[in-house]
């Protein structure tokens, strides 16, 4: 299974032929439209589907369907979430001038023919259906086929199977270009990031043929210089190794990566795995195809404990992202790396990434995984067309937005009463200060799969039986996976020890807690003494901002424990009355909506 050390930096180029084969369509697209007002909307119809709408190349709306289907990381048309970016900027249909989807390569072809595929999958990877008796086949067949890079045939299915689906929602005068998978990752992470030129690097699963790219992002233009095949993955690496652990691909890795932290460390030379995996020359090669390593990696996993088996795995991840980077700023000459996939979900490793002395600055695209691609897909096309693109990521609250009225017809459904609060934000850390947790529903949702001060279910940060009551009660996950902190930014230099500065503001990155600030982040800190925080400004007019201000008089620092409001299994909340319901069902003592502060009887409470 390992390398030879004779192979060992043998000089291997780049798949293809040179850097030239691998510039994107980006820098050679013919202009096709010159007028800023070009509305361009982003699909994804895959994993974590979703959509988005650009309007002159400035962001207005984007969501998920998940969140309006109500199932979790949703597989189906995003038709949804179509419906709501043109109702948010009050297009009609024949008013989109570009429809930009991703990826056409044979297995998504195949799964925008034959969608009870995709269905079928789902329904097994989420254990909603048993996987049968063909698992292990059906497995290795599904790994070879996403692994074919799209052809001319496929391209042409795809594109006819999406003009179906577009005419069932009347966007039949929109063309419909088709962008490539790291393509979009690449755009949304390059014009995300708001500091070009940098260099732009792409690690996921797999997509169109290819698991991780590298390019240069100068002038509005990505120009790729590295590729990695699909059949040398390092996120189907990490696929494997999550379902090894009786846990759910494309889902579970992070909790893959906290177990890590429960293992007792083992030295790099006695790790089996590191073979496995290298890069050259900005190239991941692995010793065997992904469709190949589940049964040698199951063969390893026998020989450890799973904590073990997590820690081998993700040390793995570290070194690969590293080495990645480290070619990345070597090739492109540019210091400055903006990251996205699946894999740069993977906060140690992109903290590793950050610490690096080659590394200038680092930039964590906050929707990095699939369902960012609707976003990036949206871009390329944007920036095709002639329109200069300008994202204005300054926050995430792209979603649904819903007013006073709306929330008060809300809960008068819900047979709930209640009067507007003053001083909503301090009446709030007064109940926090006393213990209990908070149900928080404010302003537009969040863009991406974090809860960032919009949906959350907020507690004091430095209570570790808090963090374990959230877990009874609401969450019901893992006990070793912890809980993330939102804090004011100014408490960044303060409270972490490898403070860098506050790009990646959107838990996209992990950082070391000072050892005199730990006791006041218990309840929000890895075992490891890191935490993955949100960073608010300090001169945002929020509500949650003024929170925030609020928890320095009370317990010294400036944060809060911050989750999702959900429950387990369940898609962040979208409207007042999914917020009403999943309070109710819930075992927290407040909910805080729009003006309102809405006690739940003592009697009604679980502890």
């Amino acid at each position: 299974m390992t390398f030879g050390a004779s192979s060992e930096r043998r000089g291997a180029r780049p798949l293809g032929r040179g850097p030239q084969d691998l510039t994107l369509a980006t820098t050679r697209a013919v202009p096709v439209f010159r007028d800023d007002t070009v509305n361009v909307l982003g699909i994804w119809d895959g994993h974590d589907s979703g959509a988005a709408l650009l309007q002159g190349g400035r962001l207005r709306f984007a969501v998920n369907e998940e969140r309006l289907s109500r199932r979790k990381l949703e597989v189906r048309f995003p038709t949804r979430s179509i419906q709501a970016c043109l109702a948010y900027a009050g297009l009609r249909p024949d008013e989109v001038d570009v429809v930009a989807a991703s990826t056409s390569d044979p297995a998504k072809t195949l799964g925008r023919w034959w969608p009870g595929s995709k269905e079928r999958y789902y329904a097994v990877r989420r254990r909603k259906a048993h996987p049968g008796s063909f698992a292990g086949l059906t497995r290795v067949v599904k790994y070879r086929m996403t692994e074919w890079s799209p052809g001319p045939v496929s391209k042409a299915l795809s594109h006819l199977a999406l003009r179906r689906q577009l005419a069932q929602h009347a966007l039949t005068r929109a063309e419909l270009r088709l962008v490539d998978h790291h393509e979009a990752h690449a755009a949304a992470a390059a014009w995300g990031a708001d500091f070009a030129p940098c260099s732009v690097l792409t690690i996921d699963g797999l997509g169109d043929g290819l698991s991780a790219t590298i390019s240069a992002f100068r002038d509005g233009r990505l120009e790729r210089v590295a590729a990695s095949s699909a059949r040398s993955s390092l996120g189907v690496f990490f696929e494997h190794v999550t379902n090894l652990l009786n846990m759910r691909e494309l889902e579970d890795e992070g909790k893959v990566m906290a177990l890590a932290d429960y293992a007792a460390p083992i030295a790099d030379e006695e790790n089996p795995l590191l073979a496995w995996v290298r890069v050259r020359e900005g190239v991941i090669e692995t010793a065997r195809p992904g469709h190949a390593l589940r049964r040698a990696l199951a063969q390893i996993h026998w020989r450890y404990a799973n904590e073990q088996f997590a820690y081998l795995a993700q040390r793995v991840v570290e070194h690969t992202c590293v080495a990645l980077a480290c070619d990345t700023v070597r090739l492109t000459g540019l210091a400055r790396v903006a990251l996205a996939g699946g894999v740069v979900s993977n906060v140690k490793a992109t903290r590793r990434i950050r610490l690096l002395p080659d590394v200038e600055d680092v930039y964590v695209f906050p929707h990095m995984g699939d369902g960012g691609l609707a976003l990036g897909a949206a871009v390329v096309a944007a920036s095709r067309s002639g329109t200069a693109v300008d994202l204005g990521l300054g926050g995430l609250d792209l979603g649904h937005g819903y007013e006073t009225p709306a929330i008060e017809a809300a809960l008068r459904v819900a047979g709930v009463s209640a009067e507007p609060v003053a001083n909503l934000a301090t009446r709030v850390a007064d109940v926090l200060a006393e213990g209990q947790i908070v149900m928080w529903f404010q302003g537009r949702m969040e863009y991406g799969p974090r809860a960032l001060g919009n949906r959350s279910v907020l507690a004091r940060p430095d209570r570790p039986d808090l963090r374990d009551r959230l877990n009874l009660v609401l969450k019901r996950r893992v006990w070793y996976q912890p809980f993330c902190p939102s804090m004011l930014e100014s408490e960044g230099p303060r409270v972490l020890a490898d403070w860098t500065g506050g790009r990646n503001r959107w838990m996209t990155m992990a950082y070391e807690v000072s050892a005199c600030y730990r006791d006041r982040l218990a309840g929000v800190m890895s075992v490891d003494g890191t935490c993955r925080p949100q960073l608010v400004p300090d001169n945002d007019p929020s509500d949650f901002a003024k929170l925030l201000r609020e928890a320095r008089s009370r317990w010294s620092v400036a944060a809060v424990l911050n989750t999702s409001f959900n429950i387990h299994g369940e898609p962040l909340v979208c409207s007042p009355a999914e917020a009403i319901d999943v309070f109710r069902r819930s075992g927290a003592d407040a909910l805080a909506i729009g003006p309102f502060l809405i006690n739940k009887p003592s009697g009604d409470r679980v502890t």
